[in-house]
């Protein structure tokens, strides 16, 4: 019985790890319908009795402003271009930080979060962990910087219900993305690590001071040439 547990078990290990490979690798030319994350504020809409209206527009690369994608590099993962998915510097330094008490960093890459976003649920746990590593080993290997970047600025949350770069735009701006001004870009990056709680279209003081040096870190980063450097047909692991 116990070998016969074992062999069933193991089997669905295999189906698992084949299956969100594939899930993976189909998701690098057919643009996600939809994120956990999205289910997750769904359903917490329902458990709190708040209705909430999702709002995600798909964007293809060509369409999404280059200070958008720049910026986002700048403020959330600046060695976005160098890592195979884990920046290990910082995971240290958030460890650090952490066990000397006081206020939780982090130290996620924006593959780590397209994995999160995509996949799984929010909280702190070991198995969510493990997974988000799985998933974002997955990514790296099997999607191209361009591809993990276009994904992310269509699955980033902006707002309340508001999902992806377009929505954002017009959610906080009234316009569509491809119009969003170097200003606006920044700020909705300098909303990112608390989007239901900082807002892009009315700032405070915190937020416009990070929008600020959001934008000369963009600079430094080397604007729109940063990007073409970035840009390949192949997974970071094929460059030469």
């Amino acid at each position: 019985m116990f070998r016969f547990l074992f062999r069933r078990l193991f089997h669905l290990l295999l189906w698992l790890i084949a299956g969100s490979a594939l899930l993976v690798l189909a998701l690098r030319w057919i643009p996600p319908p939809g994120s956990a994350l999205m289910i997750e504020r769904k359903v917490e809409s329902w458990n709190t009795a708040t209705p909430i209206e999702l709002q995600r527009s798909w964007r293809p690369w060509s369409q999404l402003p280059d200070d958008l994608k720049l910026a986002v590099i700048a403020a959330e993962d600046q060695k976005f271009a160098e890592h195979w998915g884990f920046d290990l510097a910082a995971i240290r330094a958030a460890l650090v930080h952490n066990q000397e008490g006081g206020s939780i960093r982090g130290a996620s890459t924006l593959s780590q979060q397209v994995a999160k976003n995509l996949f799984l649920w929010s909280g702190r746990s070991w198995l969510r962990k493990g997974l988000e590593v799985w998933f974002t080993g997955l990514i790296e290997l099997l999607w191209t910087k361009q591809r993990i970047l276009e994904v992310y600025l269509n699955s980033a949350e902006w707002a309340d219900g508001v999902f992806g770069a377009q929505a954002a735009a017009r959610h906080h701006f009234n316009k569509d993305a491809s119009a969003l001004s170097n200003s606006q870009a920044s700020l909705l990056a300098a909303v990112l690590p608390s989007p239901r709680n900082w807002s892009a279209s009315r700032p405070d003081a915190h937020v416009s001071g990070r929008a600020h040096w959001i934008r000369q870190q963009m600079r430094q980063l080397g604007g729109s040439n940063y990007l073409k450097q970035m840009q390949s047909d192949r997974p970071a692991w094929f460059a030469d």
